[in-house]
């Protein structure tokens, strides 16, 4: 064995000896020569050029989705499968794929035929809702969700590495994707919109607003894309007239911050969304068309209402009549076609069906909606005659006052003179053949006022109703003895009389239940004129002159439907240059001189208490003052108002969308740094006025502490306890910060969507 291990340890030696060798010139510790280099790998695939796509958006409409029906399956019971592109806006302008979605839902309704006998007679289902499995279907990274406080399964979503900005999903759980709904019609329209989560802007902020794709209304079956389904007879653009847009979407509407359309808020406010026990107890109704239609009678119906439901329900006023089915169903006339108990006592909500107290004269009661096109469906009884629908212009036209002259000359009073009007009348169609038929008129009054030469003007305090003037042929003759100071110069002349009108659609004496009565008369059809009782050419004041009023009466239309309906009894006015008798810069004093503000109490019998803002009084009438205050909340008890925390309720517009009553492509600051009316002092009392713009802000901004009122006093204002005895004072420098195009402008400030 010692034999053997020598040999070993030889080999040993002969091994090392021969590795040392191989050394090259025996120097230990160098490097050998370099070998020959190896072959060239094959390159690697580019990188995608700088901007070629996003992570990130500008806002919430700045997202766009694109499915294709024939690549998906997303309803049925076969087996889920989506996908889809996202793409939004990079840096430089350009529309590029959006990449890192981590979260998205989705939803699913059809449009489904209803032979219940009860509800309307085409329906929405939601097919998540229809499974008892939710409303919506999540589509996450690791197939999990959690949302409020729940936890769940959910579709697999991935992005395409190849493709940036395409996405698919795939369901990898037991039991059926929530969408995927095996009692579905694939024949019948569906409609199908996606929802993306924890999208940022560049700055690294949350987008605040849902990002909501554009619904995709489909045939299943076909892969047919449709138009219309035949359900969607409130369109957004009839709530975006009171609601305000953003990128094409309503902008205001608080429930669930905003699903922007009406489209999509249909998804869970359908039939299947029913309330429990004791909110039924309340008035709760969650269906889309009822509870629409109880939300904005809210106003009227309160009383009815109970705990929570009544809060919820009961502070909002319908800005236009409330009988006008077509200031919302502006698409399609299944509002007058379709009758169904539970669409109309979600305004009639002291109608019980099931006893029949309320429903008709005989107190019918009624099981379902079987019976309802036998009364309903044509004739007297139905929705397009039984509320008048259209019947407020058309009714208009039964008093027409046309003012054609008017005319001053020497009076038998010293100082005085007789100014003569007249005026082509017709009365329930027919010219007027004696005054005496104006009496029965709701108001006969007459508008009349001077116009100075800078289209300012002042009311007469007196002047002679329609009734109190002489008719012959249809022509009417107005007679007023007045101060020579008032019978010079351009006077203005309208009316603002307004009348009742019975069944039998004529003008008559005001009664209870009349279609049109004291509590919701109409305006005559009339227009403002002026006549110079000098000779010559008359003056038109400023608020009948188009480029002068940056506020658009199309604009208070689209919301009230008309002006003439805003202030009910008092008024019977359609236009600016009406309203201005009252409402102007020379007339001070006001109806309602405090702000206040609804303390979050309630009073023994549950009515909201009301507080003032200390120190803050308003003393004019002027038509901006009055819109502005109104509008922000600030008038008192109103329909709408601010609460203890200065939050706005019941204005349905956002706050600072000024658009949303001002012309587009009018400047609110003209180029002298005034107001564009060149309105230059309001009056607060019989010889103080103060400054048009800082009043302006004021009206708005009621909570303007000390510092704000020395800004604007720094800034050149007149404000109550400075104000001159000047009508027409210098111009604020207001316009130096905040015209439009400013860094300050109010254009920039007051962004429609900043809110």
């Amino acid at each position: 064995m010692m034999k053997k291990h020598n040999k070993s340890l030889l080999a040993l030696a002969l091994t090392s000896l021969l590795c040392l060798t191989a050394c090259g010139d025996g120097e230990d510790g160098k490097d050998g020569a370099p070998g020959e280099p190896g072959i060239p790998g094959e390159p690697g695939q580019p990188g995608a050029p700088a901007g070629s796509s996003t992570s990130t958006i500008i806002s919430a409409g700045d997202v766009s989705f694109e499915i294709v029906p024939a690549d998906n399956t997303l309803a049925g019971g076969e087996t889920f499968a989506l996908k889809f592109k996202a793409s939004a806006t990079n840096s430089s302008g350009e529309r590029v794929p959006l990449t890192g979605l981590d979260q998205v839902a989705l939803y699913s309704i059809t449009a489904m035929s209803n032979d219940s006998g009860s509800g309307a007679p085409l329906q929405w289902v939601n097919n998540a809702t229809a499974q008892e499995l939710g409303s919506s279907m999540y589509c996450t990274l690791d197939g999990t969700y959690s949302s409020r406080g729940q936890t769940g399964d959910a579709c697999l979503l991935v992005e395409d590495p190849a493709e940036p900005g395409t996405y698919t999903g795939t369901w990898a759980h037991d039991g059926v994707a929530p969408i995927m709904n095996a009692n579905d019609n694939l024949s019948a329209p569906h409609r199908l919109f996606l929802r993306a989560y924890n999208l940022k802007d560049a700055s690294g902020t949350a987008i605040a607003d849902k990002v909501l794709s554009t619904p995709l209304d489909y045939i299943p079956a076909s892969g047919e894309l449709v138009e219309a389904t035949g359900k969607d007879t409130v369109t957004d653009a009839a709530c975006i007239a009171c609601h305000s847009e953003v990128e094409g979407r309503i902008a205001k509407i608080n429930a669930h911050h905003n699903y922007q359309s009406t489209e999509k808020c249909v998804a869970c406010h359908n039939p299947a969304l029913v309330p429990n026990e004791a909110q039924k107890a309340e008035g709760w109704v969650f269906d889309f068309g009822p509870m629409v239609h109880r939300l904005h009678a809210g106003h009227h119906i309160a009383g009815f209402l109970s705990g929570e439901a009544k809060e919820y329900f009961g502070e909002i006023g319908f800005p236009a009549e409330i009988n006008n089915c077509a200031s919302c169903h502006n698409n399609g006339d299944s509002w007058n076609a379709n009758i169904y108990r539970e669409a109309c006592v979600g305004c009639h909500i002291n109608v019980n069906f099931e006893t029949g107290a309320g429903h008709s004269d005989f107190n019918l009661a009624q099981t379902d909606d079987s019976q309802c096109q036998s009364c309903h469906g044509s004739g007297a009884l139905s929705p397009m005659q039984a509320h008048k629908v259209g019947k407020r212009a058309e009714y208009a036209e039964l008093l027409t006052v046309e003012f054609t002259s008017a005319t001053a000359v020497a009076s038998t009073t010293a100082g005085n003179k007789l100014v003569t009007i007249t005026a082509n009348v017709s009365f329930n169609g027919q010219p007027l053949t004696d005054a005496a038929q104006l009496a029965v008129l709701n108001k006969d009054a007459t508008l009349i006022g001077n116009v100075d030469t800078r289209g300012e003007v002042t009311r007469w305090g007196s002047r002679p109703g329609l009734a109190s003037g002489n008719a012959v042929n249809g022509v009417l003759t107005l007679t007023a003895d007045v101060p020579e100071a008032q019978a010079m110069g351009t006077i203005y002349v309208g009316t603002e009389a307004n009348f009742c009108v019975d069944n039998s659609g004529k003008i008559a004496a005001c009664a209870e239940g009349m279609p049109f009565d004291a509590v919701n008369p109409i305006g005559a059809t009339s227009s403002v004129k002026f006549y110079n009782l000098d000779g010559g050419d008359a003056v038109t004041a400023r608020f009948a002159i188009a480029e002068r009023m940056s506020a658009s009466e199309a604009k208070c239309n689209a919301c009230h439907g008309t002006l003439d309906y805003i202030k009910g009894t008092r008024h019977g006015t359609y236009t600016f240059d009406q309203c201005m008798d009252c409402h102007n810069n020379s007339y001070d004093g006001s109806y309602h001189g405090t702000s206040e503000y609804n303390t979050g109490n309630l009073d023994a019998d549950g009515n909201p208490i009301f507080a003032e803002v200390p120190g803050l009084l308003y003393a004019n009438r002027d038509l901006m003052t009055v819109a502005h205050r109104f509008h922000s909340g600030n008038w008192g008890e109103a329909a709408i108002f601010r609460d203890a925390s200065g939050e706005l309720h019941g204005y349905p517009a956002v706050e600072t969308e000024c658009t949303a009553c001002h012309k587009d492509d009018t400047p609110l600051f003209a180029a002298d740094g005034g107001l564009t009316s060149a309105k230059r002092g309001i009056k607060i009392s019989a010889t103080e006025y103060i400054s048009p713009v800082a009043e302006s802000c004021r009206t708005c901004h009621a909570h303007s502490d000390a510092a704000a009122l020395a800004h604007f006093k720094s800034n050149g204002a007149l404000v109550a306890g400075d104000a001159a005895t000047d009508a027409n004072l210098p111009v604020e420098s207001c316009a130096t910060c905040h015209a439009e195009g400013k860094t300050y402008g109010v254009d920039k400030v007051h962004a429609g969507g900043a809110h």
